[in-house]
């Protein structure tokens, strides 16, 4: 198959399984003191809403594998596929977490940060509207300052537009 019809079976299956993809990265930081730390998340397709969030000074894939588990509110569904890219740190640990979630692990191609468009673009959200304005001081600092700014972007992503004005 050459690659337009790849491109198109590709953006076929996003289109079709919105409601049953979660797809996980990493965002890179920088902190005051020229550390590097990464926040790691797990974000679902259909309403683009972080299920989870943790960070790490090193993301072996032990670790990964253990957070890639997203928190769910009692009674919901898994997502029926864990899409993430062929990073390193995301390796056989965190496809053997998906398959015991009851996830199919589903990898992008090389080089192709289209493939998990909706986990970019919320690295380029909150880089935007947080880490371009802040710079943490630490791994704590960093993990109070991504879960408040996920309970902004959860809540501020699907509020009804009456309570929003």
């Amino acid at each position: 198959m050459d690659a337009p019809h790849l491109a198109q079976h590709w953006l076929t299956f996003l289109r079709n399984h919105r409601e049953a993809i979660a797809a996980m990265d990493f965002v890179t930081v920088p902190t005051l003191t020229f550390g590097i730390l990464y926040g790691f998340f797990v974000i679902a397709h259909d309403r683009r809403r972080i299920l989870h969030c943790n960070v790490t000074r090193s993301p072996e894939a032990a670790w990964v594998g253990l957070a890639a588990a997203p928190d769910r509110d009692e009674g919901e569904e898994p997502q029926r596929f864990l899409l993430f890219d062929r990073d390193s740190k995301l390796g056989v640990d965190v496809a053997s977490t998906g398959k015991a979630m009851g996830c199919q692990p589903v990898r992008t191609g090389f080089r192709s940060p289209w493939q998990n468009g909706v986990a970019e673009r919320w690295v380029g959200s909150v880089r935007r509207d947080l880490l371009d304005h802040v710079i943490p001081l630490n791994e704590r600092h960093l993990r109070r300052l991504l879960k408040e700014y996920v309970s902004y972007y959860n809540y501020a992503s699907y509020c009804p537009t009456s309570l929003c004005g």
